[in-house]
């Protein structure tokens, strides 16, 4: 294999892999900073040995075990130049392993790193957009650009977020636990939000050359469905949940065999996953009956269950669709969401009816930069017949996009026009 192959491949191991690395470096030295200085030391390591000796069957676990060996060695220089008998919580047997920390275990009511990480981001010492953004960072490995995308915010504001945070989780000397059940509410909204745009953005990668990226979906369905099991009776957990299985449900019509993207209305519904749309309208109506029809993760589940009712894109109920982006635009306001009722609201009323609520919209400065804006603009301008401005629009929309399936798809259809 040559250096050019094993470079990609330690790439993409790395974005899967790298989440789990500092999640379980931090529990072990309970320090943010340490933990990604010794999860990039696993990496360099890997580009040092990998070549001369080959990819490992189970690359993922020789990046664990390198990590987890140096972090113990950095445990024992602590200990040694503090002078203090500090007890290690992992130790390598003669196969490399680590000993599981039993007594730890049983006091964690989730016993998962990643998850663990999760909370202790979302401790309510940090502002809630610093939490966000700082565990965005690390449990996804997503850069400063792709979560100021997230944001609609300039990057240098979310990279001091980050930074502050961080020295803020040091500086308190936060233990990295996770809390008892009695103290998961107040930190449950910031960790729904971010498994909710870890999931988004799997589904719709902001940059790179894929449109999805599977594996940041299947993550955020996992740590989902953990906190579905830990909190069987709260509607926003089970809410999100339905959202994602019925949003993933659609993955596998989301592109053709070459990768291109194809969208909601010309995907091919006899490849959706209809068992787990199952799942995801099951879990919907549980959420409703605990009495959260009015809650921001709920209401964008019941959109997404009224896309999946429809066996035909041409049966989809848009009148019942914009009718719920309206709601949702009452609980939780936000640009995107009044660019998706514009959207609903063509498809029920026609391109004039939704025109302008597509005008208010361009006057919002936080969407200069914002692709899919322009994408609808040119959308319903080419509705309208105004084909010279659709075109215009479909190109800035190109421009915009970080994601090199979406802007291809963007600038076919300019250059339909």
């Amino acid at each position: 294999m040559d250096t050019r192959e094993i470079q990609r491949r330690l790439d993409t191991v790395w974005r899967m892999e790298s989440p789990r690395l500092i999640a379980r470096l931090a529990r072990m030295l309970g320090d943010l900073d340490s933990a990604e200085e010794l999860a990039q030391d696993a990496l360099v390591a890997a580009l040092e040995h990998w070549p001369r000796q080959g990819v490992p069957d189970n690359p993922g676990a020789w990046l664990m075990t390198t990590a987890q060996r140096r972090a113990i060695d950095l445990l024992r220089q602590r200990r040694l130049h503090a002078g203090k008998q500090a007890a290690l919580a992992c130790e390598p047997d003669h196969q490399g392993s680590v000993v599981r920390d039993h007594e730890r275990e049983a006091e964690d009511a989730i016993g998962d790193d990643l998850l663990r990480l999760l909370f202790v981001a979302c401790h309510p010492v940090l502002p809630a957009d610093a939490r966000v953004a700082l565990t965005l960072r690390l449990l996804c490995g997503l850069s400063t650009a792709e979560i100021a995308r997230a944001f609609l915010l300039p990057e240098p504001t979310i990279a001091q977020r980050i930074v502050r945070a961080k020295r803020t989780l040091a500086g308190r000397g936060i233990p990295f636990e996770v809390p008892r059940r009695r103290a998961l509410p107040q930190r449950l909204r910031s960790v729904l939000e971010v498994v909710y745009l870890v999931f988004n953005e799997g589904y719709a990668a902001s940059h790179g050359e894929d449109w999805m990226r599977p594996a940041l979906c299947e993550e955020a369905l996992r740590l989902g469905r953990v906190l579905a099991a830990l909190l069987p009776a709260s509607a926003p957990v089970l809410g999100l949940l339905a959202l994602m299985e019925l949003q993933a449900s659609r993955m596998g019509a989301r592109t053709d065999p070459q990768g291109a993207a194809v969208l909601l209305m010309e995907q091919d519904r006899s490849r959706w996953d209809w068992l787990q749309i199952g799942r995801g309208q099951a879990l919907l109506e549980k959420a409703q009956a605990l009495g959260g029809g009015d809650d921001a993760y709920v209401l964008q589940a019941a959109i997404a269950a009224c896309h999946a009712r429809a066996r035909r894109a041409d049966r989809t109920d848009w009148a019942g669709i914009a009718q719920l982006y309206a709601r949702l635009a009452r609980v939780m306001p936000s640009p995107v969401v009044e660019l998706n009722r514009a959207v609903a609201v063509a498809r029920a009323q026609g391109p004039q009816a939704a025109w302008p609520l597509l005008e208010a919209l361009l006057q919002d400065r936080r969407l200069d930069d914002y692709a899919p804006l322009q994408a609808v603009r040119g959308d319903l301008l080419e509705h309208l017949g105004r084909r010279d401005e659709a075109r215009s629009a479909f190109e800035r929309a190109a421009e915009l996009s970080g994601n090199a399936r979406e802007r291809q798809a963007l600038r076919a259809r300019a250059a339909d026009l």
